[in-house]
């Protein structure tokens, strides 16, 4: 899943960031409300993180913009305003949850997982192909009800290639969701890290569901007739 951290202070930006990359979410920073606002309206996200106190454009703000034309995006606010007032303004703005500063990580992650299991109107949380399933808010993958253990970048790709099962996807546009990166025709990244994934959920299992689409990229799929 992928997350917008929406914090001018950059060592707690940097401290969001490993944190909930540590629990395997994809994450994004915009360092004021501007940026935010531009970002959340052209991206999909499954999250957003929200401080209200940002140059530019406040956390009010950014709430008015993207509200009306992402309705179903879930939304976190972090502020150091302890007034009750304040909390009650986020929230008649579209914030769906508010935590003051400061808080710990702890209790963080788990207003996140809450948050994005909220039911089918805000993301699809459990994925499923074949006898292949991910969870991506409780972080697990199983095959045959066998839990397979996956690094971070291996659940993100699994992740990745199951929203889009049965799509052909280029090694560019791998690159770029799962690392963030721009594609440099040099590199053989994504190759490697298909291979991982071949040998944790294919490689005792029937039928294979990654496949090799030459010269384009690969495709998840479980039809017999997917290219190989």
């Amino acid at each position: 899943m992928r997350i917008l951290v929406v914090e001018d202070d950059a060592p707690l930006a940097s401290f969001l960031r490993k944190g909930l990359e540590a629990e395997h979410y994809a994450v994004d920073v915009a360092p004021d409300g501007e940026q935010a606002r531009q970002m959340a309206l052209e991206s999909e996200y499954d999250l957003l993180i929200l401080d209200l106190n940002l140059p530019k454009l406040d956390g009010i703000g950014v709430l008015n913009a993207v509200r009306p034309k992402k309705p179903s995006l879930p939304v976190l606010v972090l502020t150091a305003r302890s007034r009750v007032e304040d909390r009650v303004q986020s929230l008649d703005t579209g914030a769906d949850d508010c935590l003051i500063k400061p808080f710990s990580f702890t209790e963080l992650s788990a207003r996140v997982r809450a948050l994005l299991r909220r039911g089918p109107q805000t993301v699809e949380t459990v994925l499923r192909l074949a006898d292949l399933e991910l969870d991506r808010v409780e972080r697990k993958v199983e095959r045959a009800g066998k839990r397979i253990e996956l690094t971070s970048k291996e659940f993100a790709l699994l992740e990745y290639l199951m929203r889009n099962a049965g799509r052909r996807m280029t090694r560019a546009m791998i690159v770029e969701h799962v690392w963030n990166l721009s594609f440099d025709t040099t590199t053989n990244i994504v190759d490697v890290y298909i291979n991982y994934l071949r040998k944790k959920v294919d490689g005792e299992y029937a039928p294979h569901l990654i496949h090799t689409v030459r010269g384009v990229g690969y495709e998840m799929s479980c039809q017999a007739g997917a290219p190989m």
